[in-house]
């Protein structure tokens, strides 16, 4: 998919953070663009903004772990602008920071709710839309690194574990649908200024729970904290990147190259115990 002047994009999660870069970078490049959100005046506000940079874009309200939901958004799209050629299923939480024994069954559940769930919906919504504009059309997901590579450092096991599933659900996807001439990339971004873990503490259901403040040891030599806020990307540089990767079909789609050496670790391990497999005696390897 490679002109996207004119036409049509969905964002879902679209009303802050990575969702409002990724809805600003598409209106730039000419797209009509549908800013849904679970609140539907922080959609209004990034629609608004893309209004006044000179593009087009129009707010629906939109909750990702409704299927009643999502199917209303779907007609709606359709109905205002025409068809749906680009889907960023982008709506994600992080329900806690901590170690993986203070997240509580219901910080999973919300989590995987909008994070694996909520992008599988998503998706099944959009789907018959996407494919009446075949093949100019194409989905976007976003994972995050956490999605490509753990790290402890990063106390946060169930949305890195959501991350993991997100990305191996878009791979499957990206083969299931190239026959139908719909692309898809999942977006594995690294740390961008966001208020993600302030706004998944504000739509978080009463029924997951109250979401307790972030669990954080402090490291010896500096704050953790204002380092990761230095390394941040702004939102508004994700959106030239996904637009880049979307042109010319890549499925990966990475905002902070410096980072390869944590995924090469992870796959050089991964190689290394294959080897170790390899090493055993034939008699057990025979047995299994």
């Amino acid at each position: 998919m490679k002109d996207l002047n004119g036409r049509v994009a969905v964002v879902t999660g679209g009303g802050s953070g990575i969702g409002r870069g990724l809805s600003l970078g598409l209106a730039a490049e000419g797209m009509v663009v549908a800013v849904a959100d679970v609140q539907k005046a922080n959609a209004e506000g990034v629609a608004a903004e893309a209004l006044a940079a000179g593009g087009r874009a129009f707010a629906v309200g939109v909750d990702v772990t409704s299927a009643p939901s999502l199917a209303a958004t779907a007609k709606e799209v359709v109905v205002r602008a025409g068809g749906v050629n680009l889907l960023c299923a982008n709506a994600g939480v992080l329900a806690r920071i901590g170690p993986l024994d203070a997240h509580t069954v219901l910080d999973w559940e919300y989590t995987l709710s909008v994070n694996v769930l909520g992008v599988v919906k998503t998706v099944d919504a959009f789907l018959p839309a996407l494919r009446a504009s075949a093949p100019d059309a194409h989905i976007v997901t976003t994972a995050s690194l956490g999605g490509l590579v753990s790290e402890v450092r990063a106390p946060i096991g169930a949305y890195t574990a959501s991350k993991y599933a997100c990305v191996g659900y878009s791979e499957m996807l990206r083969a299931e649908l190239a026959d139908q001439g719909i692309g898809v990339s999942v977006l594995c971004p690294g740390v961008v200024a966001s208020n993600l873990m302030a706004t998944s503490a504000e739509n978080r259901p009463d029924a997951f729970g109250e979401q307790s403040a972030p669990q954080l040891t402090p490291k010896r030599g500096g704050n953790d904290a204002a380092r990761l806020a230095g390394f941040a990307m702004p939102a508004e540089d994700v959106g030239p990147l996904v637009v880049r990767a979307i042109r010319a079909n890549r499925f990966h789609v990475i905002t902070h190259p410096q980072t390869k050496r944590l995924v090469e670790e992870r796959f050089q391990a991964m190689l290394e115990d294959f080897d170790f497999a390899d090493s055993a005696p034939p008699v057990l390897r025979e047995e299994s």
